[in-house]
Formats: structure tokens, C-alpha cells, sequence
């Protein structure tokens, strides 16, 4: 029988090393093997439980709205003008609205953390939601409850932005952007002047 130069080279000596450490290679593997399992099955439970948490957001959010609905003393809510001196807000609009920015933080921390729910669409609905009378008055009066980062996110969605070129600009940025072309004075900034 004649042998093979490479199995006789470099195979011949892997052979000795793995008759003394095949148990030791197999460990290895299966230790590599469960590490890799654990970790899909952790990224499949966590996606997993991410869509319970939305389905969950999803379930108040209907509740919330449908109680909104079904009671009308809550529809003043609503209104955008509001004699707020006349009638000031009840106590029954200030929990309700209580519990919907309870609501909106929920959300902006899926948002935040979870990226389920996109911000830019969390910031459109805080800012109608918020533009409004009654929600404006209990969000100014709540605010020092709240955490600070997301006072922040709901005034940066309240900041009046006034689109220009197809854009949004915050109004600082855009009388920054004024500034600059009534300096320069060209055509491409002509539209501004108007």
C-alpha cells in the first residue's frame, strides 16, 4: 500500500494532538455552539417581546381614544379655541390629558430605545396633539414632573418651523438663513424676500 505524501506530512502530525485532545475540540465546539444558540434565541426573544410591548402601546392607545370618544365632556379637548377663562379646564380633562401624555412618553421611550416607532411621525402627532388649547395649558403646567429629556423632545415638536425650498427649518435657523441672504443679496435668496 503506498501512502500519500500530505497525509503523511501535515496530517500525521494533527493525528497524535487529536487523539489526545478530542474531548477537549469537542467541548470547545459545544460550548461555541451553545454561545451562538443563546445568542439568536436572546435577538429573537427580544424582537419578540418588542412587538408585545407595541401591541401593548397599540391596545392603550385604542382604549384611550375610544374612552375620548365615548365621553363627551372630554370633546372640548379638542376644540382649538377654547375660552379657558370662562370655563376653565375640569378636573376630568386634566387626568384624561394627564394619562395621554403618559401615553406620549410610552411611545417617545419605544421610540428612543426600541425604534419601533419612529420619532419623526411621534414628534408630528405631539405637535398637533399639543397645539391645541387645553393640551398646551396641562403640558405647561406638568411639565416639572416629567423627565427632561422627553420636555425636550415635545418642546422641540412644539417649536414653530416654517418651511422653505421644500424643507423645515426651526424659526432660528431660518432668520439666521434670512440674515445671511439679505447680506448677500442674491437670486438664489430672493424668494425669502417676498
Amino acid at each position: 500500500m503506498r501512502r500519500r505524501p500530505c497525509y503523511t506530512t501535515r496530517v500525521a502530525v494533527i493525528l497524535p494532538w487529536l487523539q489526545q485532545h478530542w474531548f477537549d475540540l469537542a467541548q470547545t465546539f459545544g460550548i461555541i455552539a451553545s454561545v451562538a444558540l443563546t445568542a439568536a434565541s436572546l435577538r429573537r426573544d427580544r424582537r419578540g417581546r418588542k412587538m408585545t410591548d407595541y401591541l401593548t402601546l397599540a391596545g392603550h392607545h385604542r382604549e384611550l381614544w375610544s374612552d375620548a370618544n365615548r365621553r363627551p365632556e372630554l370633546n372640548r379637548i379638542f376644540l382649538t379655541e377654547v375660552d379657558l377663562i370662562a370655563r376653565p379646564i375640569s378636573v376630568m380633562e386634566e387626568e384624561f390629558l394627564n394619562l395621554v401624555i403618559v401615553h406620549f412618553n410610552s411611545g417617545w421611550l419605544m421610540a428612543r430605545d426600541d425604534g419601533l416607532i419612529k420619532a419623526k411621525s411621534l414628534a408630528a402627532d405631539a405637535h398637533a396633539f399639543f397645539s391645541l388649547p387645553i393640551p398646551h395649558t396641562v403640558w405647561e403646567r406638568t411639565t416639572h414632573f416629567r423627565d427632561p429629556e422627553f420636555v425636550q423632545f415635545i418642546e422641540q415638536a412644539l417649536a414653530p418651523k416654517i418651511p422653505t425650498e421644500g424643507r423645515s427649518y426651526s424659526l432660528l435657523s431660518w432668520t439666521r438663513r434670512l440674515r445671511r441672504c439679505r447680506r448677500r443679496k442674491t437670486k438664489r435668496c430672493s424668494h425669502l424676500f417676498l
